[in-house]
């Protein structure tokens, strides 16, 4: 479901696309699938992208639909618009990439997930990172969600989950019920497929995370069918890793587990 017509775009939202370097990376054409989160934008992730690009990497950063525009352009999307677009960028990586791993941030880490168990072939998802990923939640408010969507439109945003001083993802400060609805109605099935994802995983998570509570990482970590599984802690970071105190440590480790995972 899309509105009729969708409000002009943030600035710094617009998708980011780079050329893998093979000379970089053992002759092996590597792209690298960055996705963000809900109620962010490609700025949100775009400095985790560009790090591994400068390492040779293609890079693929979509933005998906309902994003970096309104939160009321957002409550006219779904789970399956934002995740049709992060095929869509999977497949534009795989035009000019002979292997591919994913990456996201928070429901960004659901999505490719989600698409890790969706395909089958090494080559297509070499691996996955996951930063903060959300695939379940302690919060009792969210058995009221079927009937809240319908009599209130938004709760107060999650955006900016930041330690770093002076620092935004250029998030909603609202966050859309009938969206938030349908991104955990995916939940329970993506958390039934997570025996289908076979390739490594590398699961970052903040020490302390005011969005994402802890109840996702013993779903994930525990369930995937994959005997390779680190756990990346992230001890100086909040939600929004991706551009907080603990950016280098992430891209340091996501470019090994990268290097790792596609060495052939």
């Amino acid at each position: 479901m899309t509105p009729a017509s969708a409000p002009p775009v943030h600035p710094l939202a617009a998708p980011l696309a780079t050329d893998p370097d093979p000379s970089l990376t053992g002759d092996r054409r590597v792209g690298v699938l960055v996705c963000h989160g809900f109620t962010g934008q490609p700025a949100s992730v775009k400095p985790w992208a560009q790090a591994l690009a400068g390492r040779g990497y293609a890079v693929e950063v979509p933005r998906l639909p309902g994003h970096g525009t309104t939160w009321q352009d957002l409550n006219g999307y779904r789970w399956e618009d934002w995740y049709a677009e992060v095929r869509a960028a999977h497949r534009r990586l795989l035009e000019r990439c002979d292997v591919v791993v994913l990456a996201g941030l928070s429901m960004g880490g659901a999505l490719v997930l989600r698409l890790a168990a969706d395909v089958e072939s090494s080559d297509q998802v070499a691996g996955v990172v996951v930063v903060n990923p959300a695939v379940a939640t302690k919060r009792l408010d969210v058995k009221l969600l079927p009937v809240l969507k319908h009599l209130v439109p938004s709760f107060r945003g999650i955006t900016d989950d930041i330690r770093k001083p002076g620092v935004t993802e250029h998030g909603y400060p609202r966050a859309p019920l009938k969206a938030v609805h349908s991104m955990m109605r995916a939940w329970p099935v993506l958390v039934a497929d997570l025996p289908r994802v076979t390739a490594p995983v590398l699961y970052a998570r903040s020490a302390v995370d005011h969005v994402v509570d802890e109840s996702s990482e013993p779903l994930i970590t525990s369930r995937v069918s994959s005997r390779d599984v680190t756990v990346l802690r992230l001890p100086d970071s909040y939600h929004v890793a991706t551009l907080d105190n603990d950016l280098p440590l992430l891209v340091e480790e996501t470019a090994a587990f990268v290097a790792r995972v596609t060495s052939g």
